[in-house]
């Protein structure tokens, strides 16, 4: 409810209040929900090592509601913004946020994507450890959780979409950004309020993805070692057969041989030396160079969904840009924000998850005797597959606006002020489509990540889906900046998506390269997850994927 607006609305912030150019405004954005990605991955460490999935989550939910007040203050006072300034008139000459007043919008900006990275690294993972996986019943409770947490996030959204958007263009945005900071206080007050309940994860005191990296590291110092015969022979701690877990330690496996270099223990005569005294750089037990190879494995499923994020960026920037030259009336005297749009699939979301969740699961249970239902790849590829049909919906969906805005004459139209004779509901079926591609892969690689990685790994398994959506962010400022930087001289506007009117940029034709990209990145996922093999010994699951390999 506190930032989701954000994610569609900062955009317009970006370009009318701030003064970015449109594709200047579409990268600080993508630039901004990367960071809060990536940055989960330095919060998951800090969760493991130091504070707690806890004691993180209120850290975070603290610096979330301090860069919404800072957002706030400045969205207030004028002498903290550019001058109020028309971007779309040409014969203005607005002036660019910059100085002090540019220092607090990144300041602010950077402290709320660092509180929000937080939130995605430590609140899945604690909300699943309260699930044995042990148990029967809770491991499919713990599956059921990843679906409320879907609905939790879109009931929370349908909030924002609506009201927060709705205050903040038709009331200002001091007084949105203020909504938001309240909620934002109000959700670490429950959040702190449910303590006594939790089942609390105990601080490590050392961070898997650490350890992940001192295997590479030890590896490629090691490049030039033998391998043993025997894979008995190298280096793993010595098991405490009445204290350890079963699944504290990990069996060997003939796959990634390289990395198992990482676990030759050899003084400089060659003979096996003393463990203790080897760098944890240099030596790493089976079991580190196990968990290594789960991460390297999946590697390729996790390449293969950027792709969809990057897709995701150009709904939250040029799909609401559009949506500010059409028509926004519900009736005579009530508008939807354009920013609003998204509420159609996050409404459908709402529905669906607990017909998924209650129906369709148990139902396919039936047939396939996967817990859940079908297997998270499987998910995942559908997801896929939509989101190459929303962008190829979308690019159809341009081609009819603007062709309404050259047939009336308004190809110079005003945004927002001289709305094009067309509906804003016509974009309603790329984010409803998007929608759907959403409920699948992004749900379905939360727990496929969490459910594939052993003990050790569970903590950070989230971070390789948040880490998934940074890239594709990221990208998406890339492509953009590469997309105008190639087309620059073949058209008259200087490239497809330069400059403040959208009219005359070709963003149909954006639209479709990214729907023919994400075709061809589906193929290559239909072919990466074919050859992943689950690690779930469970008869049931495993006799499941290998009658069904297909995602």
């Amino acid at each position: 409810m506190a930032i989701f607006a954000l994610a569609v609305n900062l955009i317009t912030y970006f370009n009318s209040v701030m003064h970015f150019e449109l594709a200047d405004a579409a990268n600080q954005l993508t630039n901004y929900m990367g960071t809060g990605y990536i940055l989960s991955i330095l919060m998951a460490i800090l969760a493991d090592t130091y504070f707690g999935r806890v004691k993180t989550v209120i850290i975070s939910g603290c610096l979330e509601f301090l860069a919404l007040i800072l957002l706030m203050i400045q969205a207030h006072y004028p002498k903290l913004k550019p001058p109020p300034c028309n971007m779309f008139d040409k014969q203005s000459h607005c002036e660019t946020v910059e100085g002090k007043s540019a220092v607090v919008l990144y300041i602010a900006l950077y402290i709320l994507a660092t509180g929000t990275a937080g939130i995605k690294a430590a609140l899945p993972s604690h909300g699943a450890d309260q699930f044995d996986e042990k148990d029967p019943k809770e491991a499919m409770q713990m599956s059921s959780f990843f679906n409320k947490l879907l609905l939790g996030l879109c009931l929370g959204g349908a909030v924002s979409l609506t009201l927060i958007v709705w205050i903040q263009d038709y009331k200002g945005w001091d007084w949105g950004l203020g909504v938001s900071a309240a909620a934002m206080f109000f959700s670490v007050v429950i959040f702190v309020a449910g303590m006594p309940l939790y089942r609390i994860h105990i601080v490590s005191g050392s961070s898997t993805i650490l350890q992940i990296l001192q295997v590479y590291v030890a590896a490629i110092r090691n490049r030039k070692l033998i391998l043993p015969e025997d894979s008995t022979h190298l280096y793993e701690i010595e098991r405490d057969k009445e204290n350890a877990m079963e699944d504290d330690f990990l069996p060997h496996r003939n796959i990634y041989r390289f990395l198992d270099k990482a676990a030759i223990q050899q003084t400089p005569s060659r003979q096996v030396g003393n463990p203790e005294a080897s760098s944890a750089w240099k030596l790493c037990t089976v079991t580190q160079v196990e968990n290594a190879k789960i991460v390297l494995s999946m590697v390729p499923i996790f390449c293969c969904t950027i792709i969809m994020t990057l897709c995701l960026a150009q709904l939250q920037t040029f799909s609401i840009q559009q949506g500010l030259t059409m028509d926004t009336k519900l009736t005579n005297s009530f508008s939807i924000p354009p920013a609003s749009l998204p509420i159609i699939p996050v409404s459908f979301i709402i529905l669906i998850v607990p017909i998924y969740d209650k129906i369709f699961v148990p139902f396919a249970r039936k047939f396939t005797g996967i817990p859940t239902g079908i297997t998270h790849l499987q998910r995942v590829g559908v997801g896929l597959v939509l989101s190459s049909i929303s962008m190829a919906v979308a690019a159809l969906v341009e081609v009819k606006r603007k062709g309404v805005a050259r047939d009336h004459n308004m190809l110079d139209a005003t945004p927002v002020s001289q709305p094009l004779p067309i509906s804003t509901f016509w974009l309603s079926f790329q984010f409803f489509i998007f929608g759907i591609a959403d409920l699948f892969t992004y749900v379905g690689l939360l727990e496929f990540f969490y459910s594939e990685a052993p003990k050790a790994l569970k903590s950070v398994s989230t971070c390789f889906l948040w880490s998934s959506m940074a890239l594709g962010y990221f990208l998406s400022t890339i492509v953009v900046k590469i997309v105008n930087r190639a087309t620059e001289g073949i058209t008259r506007s200087g490239g497809w998506l330069v400059g403040n009117n959208i009219n005359r940029n070709h963003l149909n034709l954006f639209y479709w390269m990214l729907s023919i990209l994400s075709l061809i990145n589906f193929f290559i996922y239909v072919f990466v997850a074919k050859k992943y093999k689950y690690r779930n010994q469970k008869p049931a699951v495993s006799n499941a994927v290998n009658d069904s390999r297909t995602p």
